[in-house]
Protein backbone atom coordinates (compact mmCIF):
# COMPACT_ATOMS: atom_id res chain seq x y z
CA UNK A 1 0.00 0.00 0.00
CA UNK A 2 1.34 3.62 -0.77
CA UNK A 3 1.68 6.01 1.53
CA UNK A 4 0.36 9.39 0.05
CA UNK A 5 -2.75 11.15 0.48
CA UNK A 6 -5.69 10.29 -1.32
CA UNK A 7 -9.11 12.21 -2.36
CA UNK A 8 -11.65 11.16 -0.77
CA UNK A 9 -15.20 11.30 -2.49
CA UNK A 10 -16.05 14.10 -0.14
CA UNK A 11 -12.97 16.18 -0.74
CA UNK A 12 -13.63 16.31 -4.35
CA UNK A 13 -17.18 17.49 -3.08
CA UNK A 14 -15.71 19.99 -1.51
CA UNK A 15 -12.83 21.17 -4.08
CA UNK A 16 -15.92 22.04 -6.09
CA UNK A 17 -18.09 23.84 -4.11
CA UNK A 18 -15.26 25.97 -3.53
CA UNK A 19 -14.65 26.60 -7.27
CA UNK A 20 -17.92 27.48 -7.85
CA UNK A 21 -18.50 29.53 -5.09
CA UNK A 22 -15.33 31.24 -6.35
CA UNK A 23 -16.52 31.43 -10.18
CA UNK A 24 -20.03 33.28 -8.44
CA UNK A 25 -18.00 35.43 -6.23
CA UNK A 26 -15.74 36.74 -8.94
CA UNK A 27 -18.86 37.69 -11.87
CA UNK A 28 -20.40 38.90 -8.71
CA UNK A 29 -18.01 41.79 -7.95
CA UNK A 30 -16.87 42.55 -11.61
CA UNK A 31 -17.14 46.06 -12.42
CA UNK A 32 -20.17 47.09 -14.31
CA UNK A 33 -19.46 47.08 -18.45
CA UNK A 34 -21.39 50.85 -18.31
CA UNK A 35 -21.25 52.76 -21.09
CA UNK A 36 -19.01 55.57 -20.38
CA UNK A 37 -20.35 59.31 -20.18
CA UNK A 38 -16.91 61.42 -19.83
CA UNK A 39 -12.86 61.14 -21.33
CA UNK A 40 -10.46 62.43 -19.13
CA UNK A 41 -6.67 63.11 -20.66
CA UNK A 42 -4.19 62.89 -18.93
CA UNK A 43 -0.45 64.26 -20.22
CA UNK A 44 2.56 62.81 -17.73
CA UNK A 45 -0.11 62.05 -15.12
CA UNK A 46 -1.80 64.99 -14.47
CA UNK A 47 -5.57 66.16 -16.21
CA UNK A 48 -5.38 67.79 -18.89
CA UNK A 49 -8.91 67.78 -20.15
CA UNK A 50 -11.87 66.28 -18.86
CA UNK A 51 -14.96 66.03 -21.75
CA UNK A 52 -18.35 64.65 -21.96
CA UNK A 53 -17.80 61.57 -24.43
CA UNK A 54 -21.27 62.98 -26.52
CA UNK A 55 -18.76 66.13 -27.51
CA UNK A 56 -17.56 66.20 -31.07
CA UNK A 57 -13.67 67.35 -30.79
CA UNK A 58 -10.88 66.58 -32.45
CA UNK A 59 -7.30 67.05 -29.93
CA UNK A 60 -3.71 67.36 -30.45
CA UNK A 61 -1.24 67.10 -28.06
CA UNK A 62 2.34 68.04 -28.44
CA UNK A 63 5.57 66.88 -26.23
CA UNK A 64 8.02 64.83 -27.74
CA UNK A 65 5.69 63.61 -30.50
CA UNK A 66 2.42 64.36 -30.93
CA UNK A 67 -1.33 62.61 -30.41
CA UNK A 68 -4.52 63.43 -32.16
CA UNK A 69 -7.13 62.14 -30.07
CA UNK A 70 -10.48 62.98 -31.31
CA UNK A 71 -14.12 62.42 -30.51
CA UNK A 72 -16.69 61.29 -31.74
CA UNK A 73 -20.08 59.55 -32.11
CA UNK A 74 -19.83 59.01 -28.25
CA UNK A 75 -16.27 57.29 -28.43
CA UNK A 76 -12.81 58.13 -28.15
CA UNK A 77 -8.99 57.19 -30.18
CA UNK A 78 -5.99 58.29 -30.77
CA UNK A 79 -6.45 58.94 -34.50
CA UNK A 80 -2.65 59.92 -35.26
CA UNK A 81 0.39 59.65 -33.42
CA UNK A 82 4.18 59.88 -34.51
CA UNK A 83 5.23 58.34 -31.59
CA UNK A 84 7.28 54.68 -32.43
CA UNK A 85 5.15 51.61 -32.86
CA UNK A 86 1.91 54.05 -32.85
CA UNK A 87 0.52 51.36 -30.49
CA UNK A 88 -1.85 53.57 -29.45
CA UNK A 89 -3.47 54.49 -32.59
CA UNK A 90 -3.41 50.41 -33.23
CA UNK A 91 -5.94 50.45 -29.69
CA UNK A 92 -8.77 51.71 -31.67
CA UNK A 93 -12.12 53.26 -30.46
CA UNK A 94 -13.32 53.05 -27.07
CA UNK A 95 -16.63 54.09 -25.38
CA UNK A 96 -16.97 51.72 -21.99
CA UNK A 97 -16.62 53.01 -18.55
CA UNK A 98 -12.87 51.71 -17.07
CA UNK A 99 -11.19 51.45 -20.73
CA UNK A 100 -8.10 53.44 -21.29
CA UNK A 101 -5.61 54.27 -24.29
CA UNK A 102 -1.91 55.12 -23.49
CA UNK A 103 0.96 56.25 -25.59
CA UNK A 104 3.72 55.70 -22.79
CA UNK A 105 6.69 57.45 -25.46
CA UNK A 106 4.07 60.95 -25.18
CA UNK A 107 3.20 60.32 -21.85
CA UNK A 108 -0.24 60.50 -22.89
CA UNK A 109 -3.28 58.61 -20.98
CA UNK A 110 -6.75 58.72 -22.71
CA UNK A 111 -9.22 57.69 -19.72
CA UNK A 112 -13.37 56.78 -20.47
CA UNK A 113 -15.31 56.97 -17.22
CA UNK A 114 -19.11 56.44 -16.33
CA UNK A 115 -21.26 57.68 -13.97
CA UNK A 116 -19.94 55.78 -11.08
CA UNK A 117 -16.36 56.89 -11.52
CA UNK A 118 -16.96 60.81 -10.74
CA UNK A 119 -16.75 61.84 -7.68
CA UNK A 120 -18.27 65.34 -8.54
CA UNK A 121 -18.54 67.54 -11.79
CA UNK A 122 -18.04 71.40 -11.03
CA UNK A 123 -19.44 74.03 -13.21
Amino acid sequence: MRDGLRFQKGDILAIGLVLVLAVFAFCLFLPENEKGTRVEIYRDGVLVESLPLWEEREITLEGDYTSVITLRDGRVAITSSDCPGEDCVASGWIDRAGRSIVCLPNGVEVRVVGDSDVDFVVG
